[in-house]
Formats: structure tokens, C-alpha cells, sequence
């Protein structure tokens, strides 16, 4: 490139880090904004834990498979509109959910009953899938978009950064619907009927005193959870808004060359034909579909996931029943831990290109190793302990854990490529969302019969399985590139 190009380019580039770091952030706002109003639909509704939990596996089984199916779609799309379009429908999916109740009451002319009862879970499940859906359209294109802006010598380090925007959203939808449902909805703790049906639907005696006072607590913010929804689904129209105008797809769109050392024909005439042709599908076969090494990392992520699930969408119900912590702090703790999540991001990123050469599964070993530490630390710590112990090690879990959470996306676009990095992460993206069937329902049945000890092997375990996982890949290269070159001169 000639000085002029190089800073043109480098414009663009942070501009695009920047753009898709906050529109993926907001796509959190649309996604996690459910973990903190599930005490609200428990306590008003009547939902289970079991019964969220099966919202929480639907909703990530269907992602993962939408995020599979969307990673194959985005390597032939405008990365921008893509992004920009998905993120608008999400936030319409959750501007719906809130109205759940009054839409139940038009089709069914009822405001109680089980007809209305079963007419509402049945909208919001609908409707929760649907975002599901819709959410598989954040994560590729963002893939995309970053591997042709961002060369892979230096990919784990702006990538372990950009990748920061999802502890950002997550952290950010956490304090802000914690603030939702600590101040907004409707007072009705001076109604004995809405008290008691509360009190039955957490099931809390009158004759006990803690108990009833979170019943009282919720009673004062009655359907505040509906702003759970409403609130983030604003904010994250407005950001699809931003991506179109502030998002451009690859070099060459904005007349710049490709980056030097990834040539694979992507971004020309003859790579968008290629793209949609017979050689494409060859080169996916090959760096995807039958590399053991796409494989290897889309089983490592299904555990991966497993550990930060449990934490980011259990935490405040496992804090407050199982360490005695308010839901005040129950929330703060949980995006400390997203935010502690920031930090081991940042480090395992700069670590891998620093220390191990690229070698992103060697780093995950480490830190998953780390993760299965502090999860039996946090275990084995008392309800009594004090809550800055309690922060110290849920901190240390987040500093572990969003290493490999961060790595894994690196790790299968070098593998796969610039030229099928969407499809790679789409694949490996599919194991991590059907983490939900333990983190969600399955989790949610251990805690609701077995009790939270058993809740916590289980996390324990899966941490110890996934750094076995990713020790097979310990002797794999750093990237797909030097194997594509040395293919393509024979």
C-alpha cells in the first residue's frame, strides 16, 4: 500500500472495530436483558426454574443453529446491511415480548385463567425463539468484516479487544435492567391479592419473614420486566440505525487493496464467483467442514459455553440462593464478573501473539485450567463469606473463562481463513449455543431438585473436560494460510 492507502486503511479499520464492537454489544442488550427479568416473570407469572430454563435452551439451541446457518450466508453477503438488518428485527422480537401479557388478553379476551396463561407462555416462547433466530445475525458478519480489515499477525490482539464489546453489552444490559427492576413498574405491595399471589408463585410462606420481604420487594415493581425489554429493544434500533451508516464492507468497497498475505481471490470478481461456486464449496469442505481442527474447537466451545452460561444467565438466582447475596448485588456481581471478563480477554489475546505465537488453543489450556480453580473456590466458599472473597473469586472465574471464550472465534478464522472465517465461527458457534441444553434446562432442573452443590460439580466438571479438549490441539500451527500456499504452488 502507498502512505496515503496505509492511512485511509487504518482508518477504516478502526472505524470498523469500533462499529461492530458496538453493534455487537447491543445485540446482548437483546439477548441477556432475559437472565435479569426472569426473577420479575417467576414472581408475577409463575414461571419455573425448570420452565425459564427450557426458554434459555430453545432460545440458544436455535441461535447456535441460526449463527451456523448465517455464517455460511454472511461470507456471500454485505457484511453491513446483514448486521444492520438482523439487529433491527431482534429489537422488534423483544418490543413484542413485552407485551406479552396484553397481547394474550386481545386473543383470548381474558386477563387470568389457563387459556390466558397458556395463550401468554406460548406468545413469549414464540417470540424468544424468534429472537434466537434472529440473533445468529451478529457474530458472523462481524467475522467477516474483521478478517478482511484486520491482518492475522495481528488478529488475537484487536480481535481479543474487539471481542471486549460482548462483556461490554452484557455488563452494561445487566446494570441497566438491574436498575429496571429495582425502580420502575407498578406498586401493588399494599394489594393482599397481588401479595399473595406472589408470595405462591415463589412459593413463600407468610410465615416467613425473609421470604416475604423479596415478595414485598417485588410487589413494589410489578411488570417492571416488561421494560427489560422495552428499554434495550430502543437503544438497539438506534445502533442498527448507526451500522449502516458508519459500516463498510471490505477494502475494496472504499477502493483500497486487500491485506497483504491473504489473497485467496475474496473481495474480486473472480472470488465473489468463486464464492458461489464449485470451488468454494471445495475450499469449505476442506477448511471447515473436514478439518479436525474446526471440530476440535467447536467441541472445546460447547464446554466453554457451558461455564459461562451458568454464571452470566443463573447467576443472580445462584447467588441469592445458593451465597445468601441480595439481587442488588446479585446483579453488580455478575457484570463485574462480564467486566473481569474484559480484562482476561484483553490478556489471553495479547498473551497468544506475545508468548505463543499465534497459538490461540494453547493459551485456552491455561485458562480453562484457571476457570475449573476458581469455580471450586467460589463452591467451597461459605454464605457467610465476605462478599468482596465472593467478588474476588467470581472476578478470577470471568478473567479465566472469556479467554477461551474470545480465542475460540480467532483461532477458527485463522484456521479456516479470511475466505471461510463466518462459516468456521458459524460451525464452531453452533457447539457453544448448544451448550444450553445443560446450561439452561438441564441446570435448571439440578438446582430446582438436586439443590446448587450439584448445580456446581457439574460447572466444575465441564471446566476440567474443555481443557482436556483444547491440551489435543496443543501441537496444531497458528493458522490455515501457510497450508492454503503451500496447496495452491503445487
Amino acid at each position: 500500500m502507498t502512505p496515503e492507502q496505509n492511512k485511509r486503511f487504518k482508518h477504516w479499520q478502526m472505524r470498523t472495530i469500533l462499529a461492530t464492537m458496538i453493534g455487537y454489544a447491543l445485540f446482548y442488550f437483546v439477548r441477556k436483558n432475559f437472565s435479569l427479568a426472569m426473577p420479575g416473570l417467576e414472581a408475577d407469572l409463575g414461571i419455573s426454574k425448570v420452565s425459564l430454563g427450557i426458554f434459555l435452551t430453545l432460545n440458544g439451541v436455535i441461535y447456535g443453529l441460526s449463527r451456523f446457518v448465517n455464517g455460511i450466508l454472511a461470507d456471500r453477503m454485505n457484511a453491513r446491511w446483514y448486521m444492520a438488518i438482523g439487529l433491527a428485527l431482534c429489537a422488534l422480537a423483544n418490543f413484542a415480548f413485552g407485551f406479552g401479557e396484553d397481547i394474550s388478553t386481545w386473543i383470548t379476551g381474558q386477563e387470568t385463567g389457563d387459556r390466558f396463561t397458556n395463550t401468554m407462555i406460548l406468545f413469549m416462547g414464540i417470540m424468544w425463539v424468534v429472537n434466537g433466530l434472529l440473533q445468529g445475525s451478529g457474530f458472523p458478519p462481524c467475522a467477516r468484516l474483521l478478517t478482511h480489515w484486520i491482518p492475522p499477525t495481528e488478529l488475537a490482539t484487536k480481535m481479543s479487544v474487539w471481542n471486549t464489546s460482548h462483556s461490554i453489552g452484557a455488563g452494561l444490559v445487566v446494570i441497566l435492567c438491574g436498575y429496571v427492576m429495582g425502580h420502575l413498574g407498578q406498586n401493588l405491595s399494599a394489594d393482599p391479592e397481588a401479595v399473595a399471589r406472589i408470595a405462591a408463585n415463589l412459593g413463600v410462606a407468610a410465615s416467613d419473614p425473609e421470604g416475604m420481604a423479596t415478595v414485598m420487594n417485588f410487589a413494589a415493581h410489578s411488570g417492571a420486566w416488561r421494560w427489560c425489554f422495552w428499554i434495550p429493544s430502543a437503544i438497539a434500533f438506534a445502533g442498527a440505525i448507526g451500522l449502516v451508516l458508519f459500516l463498510r464492507d471490505t477494502p475494496t468497497s472504499v477502493g483500497l487493496p486487500e491485506l497483504e498475505g491473504t489473497e485467496t481471490g475474496n473481495g474480486t470478481a473472480k472470488g465473489a464467483a468463486d464464492r458461489k461456486g464449485a470451488e468454494y464449496k471445495a475450499f469449505l469442505m476442506k477448511h471447515v467442514f473436514r478439518n479436525p481442527l474446526i471440530w476440535t474447537l467447536g467441541v472445546a466451545n460447547f464446554f466453554v459455553y457451558v461455564v459461562r452460561f451458568s454464571v452470566l444467565d443463573w447467576g443472580p438466582s445462584l447467588l441469592s440462593q445458593s451465597k445468601g447475596v441480595s439481587m442488588a448485588h446479585a446483579g453488580w456481581l455478575v457484570a463485574m464478573f462480564e467486566i473481569a471478563g474484559i480484562l482476561g480477554m484483553l490478556f489471553a489475546g495479547w498473551a497468544t501473539d506475545r508468548w505463543l505465537k499465534g497459538r490461540a488453543h494453547r493459551t485456552c489450556v491455561f485458562c480453562m485450567a484457571g476457570a475449573a480453580l476458581f469455580v471450586f473456590l467460589f463452591w467451597q466458599l461459605p454464605a457467610d463469606a465476605p462478599i468482596w472473597l465472593l467478588f474476588a473469586t467470581l472476578c478470577a472465574a470471568g478473567f479465566c473463562i472469556y479467554g477461551p471464550q474470545a480465542l475460540i472465534g480467532i483461532a477458527a478464522a485463522n484456521q479456516a481463513t479470511k475466505k471461510a472465517a463466518a462459516t468456521a465461527n458459524g460451525l464452531t458457534g453452533l457447539f457453544g449455543y448448544a451448550s444450553t441444553l445443560v446450561s439452561g434446562v438441564g441446570l435448571g432442573f439440578v438446582a430446582q431438585h438436586y439443590g446448587w452443590n450439584w448445580a456446581y460439580v457439574g460447572i466444575l466438571g465441564m471446566a476440567l473436560i474443555g481443557m482436556g479438549v483444547f491440551l489435543l490441539m496443543w501441537g496444531a500451527r497458528a493458522d490455515g494460510y501457510a497450508a492454503e500456499a503451500e496447496t495452491e504452488h503445487r
